[in-house]
């Protein structure tokens, strides 16, 4: 399938990702085509500018992993995010991922806030991701300040975090959150060195919700990893899922998924996990091809959609 023509064969309704397809995507972009990369805050890791959402690996097939996985590698992403809620994708992500493990940034998340349910779900992690380091471990979608001060507290999950820090079994510590509250009480208690968290353009827009986030962590100096940059708004009661892996629905056009897109990478983001289906995370890499600015005129175009749209997050 030759690349001008895979974002409309692709359409949201899409067609079936097949591995030919998978293989055959990208295969006519220019040779030396390659994501462009951005430093990680303080850390000094450099990461593709589109990441890979390992969510998208679950429910599918040893065979497909592989295939998609190298065919992300090929086109130079080189930042891997996976966590345990993530149904069958630690174990698919494991063997697919084996023989860029070196090379690769690999980050893994806990959902657990005590010290012993994170260091359950961190020693099965690496069990099935097959590898004896992350270099980013999260605590993952805080979303509550009582949250936060479970994780902190004795016998909380930072004190695994930090064990496993000293030990080499972590490299850099980081936090996604969907609350604002949640977010800025976290990075006042510790020096991380990443926060995740939803850069969309009608949650920041109409719900205002991630300029505060986003305020303080350029002030920190920490990597910035953007989640829901291609979303638009949640599913109505009732309403059936866009997408397995997906609770919410996307941008529905490719015109205004790029310049979603390009609103998020605008930004001192240095990198976006596009949502959890494929066909949208080579959608995303096709599209920062040619990435840039939004005009005054596209960016008008943005602002209204987000004033028609119910956000995903609101602050407050």
């Amino acid at each position: 399938m030759k690349r001008r023509n895979f974002i409309a064969s692709a359409s949201l309704g899409g067609i079936a990702l097949t591995l030919p397809v998978i293989r055959a995507f990208g295969n006519d972009f220019p040779e030396d085509f390659h994501l462009p990369q951005r430093i990680l805050g303080k850390t000094g890791e450099k990461l593709s500018v589109i990441g890979f959402g390992g969510i998208m690996l679950n429910d599918n097939s040893q065979e497909y992993a592989d295939e998609i996985i190298a065919k992300a590698w090929d086109l130079g992403v080189n930042y891997y995010d996976v966590a345990p809620g993530y149904g069958t994708a630690e174990e698919r992500m494991g063997p697919a991922l084996r023989s860029y493990r070196k090379k690769a940034f690999l980050a893994c998340k806990t959902q657990e806030r005590s010290r012993e349910g994170a260091e359950k779900t961190l020693v099965r992690s690496l069990q099935r991701l097959e590898t004896d380091w992350f270099d980013l471990f999260q605590l993952h979608a805080l979303s509550s300040v009582e949250e936060v001060e479970k994780a902190f507290a004795p016998g909380g999950a930072m004190e695994t975090i930090d064990k496993a820090k000293k030990e080499g079994k972590i490299r850099f510590v980081g936090f996604s959150a969907h609350s604002i509250d949640a977010a800025l009480l976290a990075m006042q208690k510790y020096e991380f060195d990443t926060v995740m968290f939803p850069l969309n353009f009608a949650c920041w827009h109409a719900g205002d919700f991630g300029p505060q986030i986003y305020a303080k962590a350029v002030e920190k100096n920490m990597g910035i990893l953007a989640l829901k940059a291609m979303a638009l708004t949640g599913l109505a009661q009732g309403e059936p899922k866009y997408y397995k892996n997906m609770w919410y629905k996307p941008v529905a056009t490719d015109e205004m998924l790029k310049l979603a897109l390009q609103f998020t990478l605008s930004k001192k983001t240095t990198s976006a996990i596009p949502p959890g289906k494929a066909e949208l995370f080579l959608k995303a890499i096709e599209m920062v091809k040619d990435m840039r600015s939004n005009t005054d005129e596209e960016t008008g175009k943005l602002l209204h959609l987000a004033a028609d749209t119910k956000p995903l997050f609101r602050h407050g």
